[in-house]
């Protein structure tokens, strides 16, 4: 897990957006806004999207809902954060990795915690920041962050949904995790089993992670819902 590559760091074009709508999200009996684009499909015909696919294999995933997004955002919420030693400052900083929409780390400024949105996507990480104003926090920040060259600025909570969407992610998943998560931290990462991500609880011990997997499920009320697992993650 050594010799990252050079962070590549993308920009959707905010012209590939025609429509924006919002939606209200439910989850965990907490009630949220997020402003989202309308018509996901119409992101891959801008030449810019092709582009990025063409250079990286990047698609623009952030531009949907995901219901992993909602089942990490429910488990922030039944979180007992009070219970976690009080950093300097007063409040546990968290990091949502891979932010898109930025219905988790919303969830966690709901619970008191102080929040950096990252993504990989400079237009997604604007959404995110204009869906936490939309639902009045202020006390947030925002990086650029390319999960496959990490930083190695130490965060005491890390949070990620649907990271594990492709095989070759796990162990760049697992290299964030070593290299950014503080002593003593914890990170929830929420993934609706796919097969991509089986191995990351075995790459994750071999890295010397603890790793605790819980059931999870989430969906729209009154509409379809997804299984899926949370793992907790400490060092």
């Amino acid at each position: 897990m050594s010799n990252e590559p050079t962070p590549r760091i993308h920009s959707t074009p905010a012209d590939a957006i025609k429509v924006r709508i919002r939606d209200t999200v439910i989850v965990g009996g907490a009630t949220f806004r997020i402003e989202r684009p309308d018509g996901d499909d119409q992101l891959f015909d801008h030449p810019a999207v092709r582009a990025a696919y063409a250079a990286d294999k990047y698609v623009p995933y952030w531009s949907e809902l995901w219901p992993a997004a909602r089942m990490l955002a429910k488990a922030i919420l039944r979180e007992p954060w009070e219970t976690y030693p009080t950093p300097p400052g007063g409040k546990l900083h968290a990091l949502e990795v891979g932010c898109g929409l930025g219905l988790a780390g919303i969830a966690a400024l709901s619970r008191g915690l102080r929040v950096t949105f990252s993504d990989i996507d400079e237009l997604a990480i604007a959404f995110a920041a204009a869906n936490a104003r939309l639902n009045g926090f202020h006390d947030f920040d925002t990086t650029a962050i390319d999960l496959r060259s990490p930083p190695s600025t130490p965060y005491s909570v890390l949070l990620g949904s649907d990271l594990l969407y492709e095989p070759r992610l796990v162990e760049p998943v697992v290299n964030l995790i070593v290299t950014m998560l503080a002593p003593g931290g914890v990170c929830l990462i929420a993934d609706p089993d796919r097969n991509a991500a089986r191995p990351f609880k075995w790459v994750a011990e071999n890295a010397g992670l603890t790793v605790a997997a819980a059931f999870a499920r989430a969906g729209e009320p009154g509409g379809e819902r997804t299984k899926g697992s949370v793992y907790r993650i400490t060092n």
